[in-house]
């Protein structure tokens, strides 16, 4: 699987005080990361504001929001014991504050709130979520078809949610004259999806084939195989030898029954 640093898109979040007064948070609407890699979440107060507390919250299903981690003004960093080693801070603030994930896994993926304790004004609150994908490298399998001028080619790839998995061929006398894909839903939540065509056209020039593995806006995977080229009989002196072996044992085979035949008649 490949490794890339987390994809975060930049957005504001409007807070609004009681008294009506709308101060601005910068924080992700979005984080994208692979299954494996270390996230970070961070959320920025705009405006200068008597800060007393931030704490981030992972939102829950049920309405009972998860407390991580949370920096006061008084009493520094706290991480909940269930989240130690889990969750860390990047940047500990009053106005900027970040933390870090390590290690996300599907229960790590989505919303986390990140909430700003202001005197006299209340809580002002940021939410960035995070979605989580996994790429694997395509298998690429070449196989023999009945006729001899086609080949069928298989693709499979795996990925979280589903990629799209794209067969191509640079030859221009080569193309695919079927087409089908497929796709199953396993177990752990990601997706195999195969696609297989019967490529016609093929001469036995070991052309390549191509694959590729798309997902999101992460960089797409590409494998390539070339189609073994179809061995001819051989032409050399090999072949005369061998037909020159099969006459001589079918000479002596004749010789034999003829004597074996005459035998029996002198009898």
């Amino acid at each position: 699987m490949m490794t890339q640093a987390a994809v975060m898109t930049m957005f504001f979040i409007l807070g609004v005080f009681p008294k009506g007064l709308t101060v601005v948070i910068q924080t992700q609407q979005t984080v994208m990361a692979a299954v494996g890699e270390d996230v970070h979440l961070s959320c920025q107060l705009m405006q200068s504001k008597d800060v007393l507390q931030v704490t981030w919250q992972k939102l829950s299903p049920d309405g009972k929001n998860k407390n991580l981690a949370g920096y006061n003004k008084y009493f520094g960093e706290t991480v909940n014991p269930g989240f130690k080693g889990k969750v860390e801070f990047k940047d500990a603030g009053l106005q900027n504050c970040s933390i870090v994930i390590r290690k996300v896994m599907e229960q790590d993926e989505g919303c986390y709130l990140c909430l700003f304790n202001t005197y006299p004004d209340g809580y002002l609150t940021g939410r960035t979520c995070l979605q989580l994908y996994e790429l694997h490298e395509p298998n690429l399998q070449i196989r023999e078809s009945k006729s001899p001028e086609e080949t069928v080619v298989s693709c499979s790839a795996t990925g979280r949610p589903a990629p799209t998995v794209t067969l191509n061929v640079p030859q221009q006398d080569l193309y695919f004259s079927h087409n089908s894909t497929v796709s199953v839903t396993n177990t752990n939540g990601t997706v195999t999806v195969t696609t297989t065509a019967v490529l016609s056209g093929f001469h036995g020039n070991g052309a390549q084939v191509g694959c590729t593995a798309r997902l999101l806006s992460v960089p797409e995977i590409q494998v390539f195989k070339k189609i073994p080229a179809v061995k001819p009989l051989p032409t050399d002196g090999s072949t005369v030898i061998v037909v020159f072996v099969v006459l001589a044992c079918g000479c002596v085979a004749a010789v034999i029954a003829v004597l074996l035949t005459r035998k029996y008649n002198s009898r």
